[in-house]
């Protein structure tokens, strides 16, 4: 099981607090520090967020090892030329570490504030579509054309390519459903679902492995990941401290820490670092090969420690 670090950026993370967690994940031996690309708070949080794949760049010279990326980058914020770009820049700034995370987008209160088109899921699954297509062409083909329906591109030669060949890693972030699979299966090297149980994972997996077959794809070539939220002490005291913090803070609603995590235990992976470290053990049996834990007190670098250091211990990732 590979760890890697995921951060809501637009909880208010200020550059400083960036470096110390990129410089947290490199010292603790965790595999990647990811990141939202959002760009207001979400619900009532008022956030702010500072530019996802600029972050990422700032960070990408700052660190030797970790893997650097989006979860996920929606295709309704950028045209995916510009997309593409970006994430090959900072390919070739961290000297091949770069990640793209690519979903559909979801936040319409977002979109509308900051004049992003938001249309209906059916037609947002359509562009996602024809991102993943321009986007890994252009990657990979000298000369590039593309006729689509929201996207023509006409002998793009999109120089320089990744530093990552084929070319740097590809995600896509969905629900396990037919169209994000199939896409998954036809481009992606890993397919992302967020907060789910160890039996939709287990599900899940028979679902990617199924349509990989169909599609003539090893199955083991697809990594199935999960997101979900990590809340992790030395003990359950510890780890119930953690999470009344967060209720403090509004980051997250309950009665207290305490009641939050037994609320959250079949989705979330918390408790002491024993326990943590079995919910992933279900999660590897299950079929997943990556963990971006979701850590919502950003300044809480123990929190960073104790998944590096014993969490990533307990389960063989350090």
């Amino acid at each position: 099981m590979r760890l890697c670090l995921m951060i809501e950026g637009q909880e208010g993370v200020t550059w400083p607090q960036w470096v110390a967690l990129a410089q947290a994940c490199e010292r603790e031996g965790l595999e990647g520090l990811f990141r939202s690309d959002h760009y207001m708070g979400l619900g009532d949080a008022p956030g702010g967020s500072l530019d996802a794949w600029t972050t990422l760049a700032g960070l990408a010279p700052l660190t030797d090892r970790i893997r650097l990326g989006t979860m996920v980058s929606p295709a309704t914020f950028r045209h995916p030329s510009v997309l593409a770009r970006a994430a090959v820049t900072v390919d070739h700034i961290s000297g091949g570490r770069a990640e793209l995370g690519l979903g559909a987008g979801w936040h319409e209160r977002e979109h509308a504030a900051f004049g992003f088109p938001f249309a209906p899921l059916g037609e947002r699954m359509d562009v996602f579509e024809e991102q993943a297509d321009v986007i890994v062409g252009q990657w990979t083909t000298a000369a590039f054309s593309y006729s689509g329906r929201h996207y023509r591109l006409e002998a793009c030669d999109a120089l320089p390519r990744p530093v990552q060949r084929p070319h740097l890693p590809l995600i896509v972030g969905g629900a396990g459903r037919r169209r994000s699979v199939a896409v998954a299966v036809r481009l992606a090297q890993e397919y992302n679902v967020t907060y789910p149980t160890v039996a939709e994972c287990r599900a899940l997996r028979s679902r990617l492995d199924a349509a990989c077959e169909r599609e003539g794809r090893d199955p083991a070539t697809l990594v199935l990941s999960v997101m979900t939220t990590v809340v992790v002490g030395a003990d359950e005291r510890d780890a119930a401290r953690r999470a009344q913090a967060m209720v403090d803070r509004g980051i997250e609603e309950g009665a207290d820490g305490g009641a939050l995590l037994a609320a959250n235990r079949d989705t979330w992976v918390c408790g002491s670092v024993a326990q943590a470290a079995e919910r992933l053990a279900e999660l590897r049996d299950a079929g997943v090969e990556r963990m971006m834990l979701q850590h919502l007190l950003h300044d809480d670098l123990e929190t960073v420690a104790l998944i590096g250091r014993e969490l990533g211990a307990a389960t063989g990732a350090a």
